[in-house]
This record gives structure tokens, C-alpha cells and sequence, in this order.
């Protein structure tokens, strides 16, 4: 009897685990929330209660989870606030599409070209009127 292991065919997806089953970044970001959450809980639970205390603590440590955690697309939370802060704010909304009309450029060299011409005829005859007369 064999044992055998199913191994993945993407292998992008696998991230190297460090400890405790949990990601460099996870680890990073968990150790933030609690650094910041439970110390805010300590300080606050004897002025408004351990109940509000644990609601207080839970909501400033979630920010720190879901930086931890999401992932889409392959990019991580933070990339994906920042290409959205991108899009919507830094970005201009409206980018009309202008586009170079050949043509036009052409039509208008060739316009140029002929109204030399006739200016110069125009001045070559009345050159030659002045000169007869």
C-alpha cells in the first residue's frame, strides 16, 4: 500500500508558510493588531466598560486582518486600496479620446501649398506689370 499526496498544478498560488501555518505577512500584520488592539483594550476597559472596551479593541484590530488576510487577484489588500485611491482620486475621471486625424493634416499641407503658389503667381504678374509698365 502507497501513500500518495495531491500536489497542485498552479504552484503560484502556494505561499511559504512560517510559523503556526500562518505567512510572513500574516504573522506581521497579526502581531500589529495586537499590539495596537490589546494595550487599547487594557487602557479603556476600567473607564467604559469590558464590553465596550472589546468592541473598541475588536474594530481597531480588524483593519489589521483584512491587510493580513485578503488577498485578489493575486495582490494584496493594500495594492488594491492603492489602485483604487489611484482610479478614483489621483486620476482624472473623464479622458476624452481624441485621436489624429491624418488626413486632415495632409488636406490642410496641401491647402497651404496652393495658396503659396497662388500668392506667389500673384506676385510674379504684378512684378511683371510693374516692369512693363
Amino acid at each position: 500500500m502507497s501513500i500518495s499526496v495531491a500536489v497542485p498544478k498552479d504552484l503560484s498560488g502556494i505561499k511559504t508558510k512560517v510559523a503556526l501555518n500562518l505567512t510572513k505577512r500574516q504573522i506581521i500584520c497579526f502581531g500589529a493588531a495586537a499590539v495596537t488592539g490589546i494595550p487599547l483594550y487594557f487602557l479603556t476597559k476600567g473607564v467604559i466598560g469590558t464590553q465596550a472596551a472589546s468592541f473598541i479593541m475588536v474594530g481597531v484590530m480588524l483593519p489589521f486582518f483584512f491587510l493580513g488576510t485578503y488577498e485578489k487577484d493575486g495582490f494584496p489588500a493594500e495594492k488594491i486600496l492603492y489602485f483604487m485611491l489611484r482610479q478614483k482620486i489621483l486620476t482624472p475621471g473623464i479622458r476624452p479620446y481624441k485621436s489624429e486625424n491624418l488626413y486632415r493634416k495632409l488636406e490642410e499641407k496641401e491647402k497651404m501649398k496652393k495658396e503659396v503658389r497662388y500668392l506667389e503667381a500673384k506676385a510674379e504678374s504684378g512684378r511683371k506689370k510693374a516692369k512693363c509698365g
